[in-house]
Protein backbone atom coordinates (compact mmCIF):
# COMPACT_ATOMS: atom_id res chain seq x y z
CA UNK A 1 0.00 0.00 0.00
CA UNK A 2 1.03 3.52 -0.60
CA UNK A 3 -0.36 6.81 1.12
CA UNK A 4 0.44 10.33 0.55
CA UNK A 5 -0.01 11.86 3.69
CA UNK A 6 -0.64 15.53 3.51
CA UNK A 7 -1.11 17.73 6.83
CA UNK A 8 -4.18 20.03 6.88
CA UNK A 9 -5.84 22.66 8.30
CA UNK A 10 -9.32 21.51 7.11
CA UNK A 11 -10.39 19.66 4.26
CA UNK A 12 -13.36 17.98 2.26
CA UNK A 13 -14.28 15.66 -0.47
CA UNK A 14 -17.61 16.03 -2.56
CA UNK A 15 -19.12 13.84 -4.92
CA UNK A 16 -21.70 15.22 -7.36
CA UNK A 17 -21.85 18.21 -5.85
CA UNK A 18 -22.46 16.49 -1.95
CA UNK A 19 -19.87 16.70 0.59
CA UNK A 20 -18.67 13.07 1.56
CA UNK A 21 -16.20 13.85 4.23
CA UNK A 22 -15.12 16.78 5.82
CA UNK A 23 -12.43 17.88 8.48
CA UNK A 24 -10.70 20.17 10.59
CA UNK A 25 -6.94 19.70 11.74
CA UNK A 26 -5.64 16.30 10.50
CA UNK A 27 -4.63 14.60 7.65
CA UNK A 28 -5.41 14.19 4.12
CA UNK A 29 -5.00 10.69 2.79
CA UNK A 30 -4.59 9.13 -0.63
CA UNK A 31 -4.48 5.74 -0.57
CA UNK A 32 -3.37 3.39 -2.85
CA UNK A 33 -3.70 -0.20 -3.28
CA UNK A 34 -1.23 -2.98 -4.95
CA UNK A 35 -1.68 -6.35 -6.15
CA UNK A 36 0.88 -7.81 -3.00
CA UNK A 37 -1.12 -6.37 -0.50
CA UNK A 38 -2.87 -7.13 2.45
CA UNK A 39 -4.41 -7.14 5.67
CA UNK A 40 -0.79 -6.73 7.29
CA UNK A 41 0.00 -3.92 5.16
CA UNK A 42 -2.77 -1.87 6.21
CA UNK A 43 -2.50 -2.80 9.72
CA UNK A 44 0.93 -0.81 9.50
CA UNK A 45 0.34 1.70 7.86
CA UNK A 46 -2.98 2.65 10.18
CA UNK A 47 -0.12 2.22 13.01
CA UNK A 48 2.50 4.53 11.57
CA UNK A 49 0.37 7.30 10.51
CA UNK A 50 -1.82 7.27 13.65
CA UNK A 51 1.88 7.67 15.02
CA UNK A 52 3.51 9.63 12.81
CA UNK A 53 5.54 12.83 15.13
CA UNK A 54 4.78 15.99 12.38
CA UNK A 55 2.44 18.09 13.87
CA UNK A 56 4.35 21.23 15.87
CA UNK A 57 5.21 21.08 19.74
CA UNK A 58 5.80 24.08 21.99
CA UNK A 59 8.72 24.60 20.29
CA UNK A 60 8.10 24.82 17.05
CA UNK A 61 9.64 20.90 16.57
CA UNK A 62 7.74 18.26 14.92
CA UNK A 63 7.32 16.13 17.71
CA UNK A 64 3.37 15.24 18.28
CA UNK A 65 0.99 12.43 16.61
CA UNK A 66 -2.09 12.68 15.43
CA UNK A 67 -3.36 11.00 17.94
CA UNK A 68 -1.74 13.60 20.17
CA UNK A 69 -3.36 16.65 19.06
CA UNK A 70 -6.85 15.29 18.68
CA UNK A 71 -6.50 15.22 14.64
CA UNK A 72 -9.02 13.74 12.03
CA UNK A 73 -8.54 12.05 9.00
CA UNK A 74 -10.24 12.50 5.20
CA UNK A 75 -9.10 9.30 3.37
CA UNK A 76 -9.24 9.12 -0.59
CA UNK A 77 -9.27 5.98 -2.39
CA UNK A 78 -6.18 6.62 -5.19
CA UNK A 79 -5.91 4.31 -7.65
CA UNK A 80 -3.38 6.56 -9.45
CA UNK A 81 -1.06 6.00 -6.90
CA UNK A 82 0.17 2.95 -9.03
CA UNK A 83 0.50 4.55 -12.46
CA UNK A 84 3.46 4.12 -14.00
CA UNK A 85 5.12 6.90 -16.19
CA UNK A 86 7.93 5.31 -17.41
CA UNK A 87 7.13 4.52 -20.91
CA UNK A 88 5.11 6.88 -23.35
CA UNK A 89 2.86 9.67 -22.44
CA UNK A 90 -0.32 7.56 -20.59
CA UNK A 91 0.68 6.09 -17.39
CA UNK A 92 -0.62 2.30 -16.97
CA UNK A 93 -2.33 1.27 -13.98
CA UNK A 94 -1.38 -2.14 -14.06
CA UNK A 95 0.06 -2.42 -10.24
CA UNK A 96 -3.03 -1.34 -8.95
CA UNK A 97 -5.09 -3.51 -7.60
CA UNK A 98 -8.46 -4.47 -8.93
CA UNK A 99 -11.23 -2.25 -7.88
CA UNK A 100 -12.65 -5.45 -5.32
CA UNK A 101 -9.39 -6.17 -3.27
CA UNK A 102 -8.38 -2.38 -3.22
CA UNK A 103 -11.91 -1.63 -1.70
CA UNK A 104 -11.56 -4.38 1.00
CA UNK A 105 -8.43 -3.14 1.69
CA UNK A 106 -9.45 0.66 1.79
CA UNK A 107 -11.87 -0.18 4.01
CA UNK A 108 -9.57 -2.01 6.26
CA UNK A 109 -7.43 0.25 6.87
CA UNK A 110 -9.94 3.03 7.41
CA UNK A 111 -11.43 0.73 10.49
CA UNK A 112 -8.37 0.42 11.71
CA UNK A 113 -7.41 4.04 12.38
CA UNK A 114 -11.04 4.40 13.97
CA UNK A 115 -10.32 1.61 16.14
CA UNK A 116 -7.30 3.73 17.33
CA UNK A 117 -9.87 6.50 18.19
CA UNK A 118 -9.82 8.64 15.33
CA UNK A 119 -12.21 10.47 13.35
CA UNK A 120 -11.95 9.26 9.63
CA UNK A 121 -14.05 10.70 6.66
CA UNK A 122 -14.52 9.11 3.41
CA UNK A 123 -14.74 9.52 -0.31
CA UNK A 124 -16.77 8.03 -2.26
CA UNK A 125 -14.47 4.28 -3.10
CA UNK A 126 -14.32 4.75 -7.60
CA UNK A 127 -16.20 7.62 -7.84
CA UNK A 128 -14.93 10.88 -9.42
CA UNK A 129 -14.26 13.01 -6.41
CA UNK A 130 -13.07 17.00 -5.82
CA UNK A 131 -10.82 17.39 -2.85
CA UNK A 132 -10.02 20.67 -0.84
CA UNK A 133 -7.50 21.43 1.30
CA UNK A 134 -5.56 24.10 3.22
CA UNK A 135 -2.24 21.89 3.56
CA UNK A 136 -0.39 22.85 6.58
CA UNK A 137 3.22 23.48 6.42
CA UNK A 138 2.92 22.14 3.58
CA UNK A 139 3.71 18.94 4.91
CA UNK A 140 3.29 16.26 2.29
CA UNK A 141 5.13 12.82 3.01
CA UNK A 142 4.68 9.33 1.11
CA UNK A 143 4.43 6.46 3.38
CA UNK A 144 4.35 2.81 1.86
CA UNK A 145 4.24 -0.64 3.64
CA UNK A 146 6.48 -2.34 1.17
CA UNK A 147 10.65 -1.82 1.44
Amino acid sequence: MRVVVQRSKAAKVTVDGVVTGQITKGYVLLVGVTHEDNEADAAYLADKIANLRIFEDADGKMNLSLLEVGGEILSVSQFTLYGDCRKGRRPNFMEAARPEQAVELYETFNSLLRDKGILVETGVFGAMMDVELINDGPVTLIVESKN
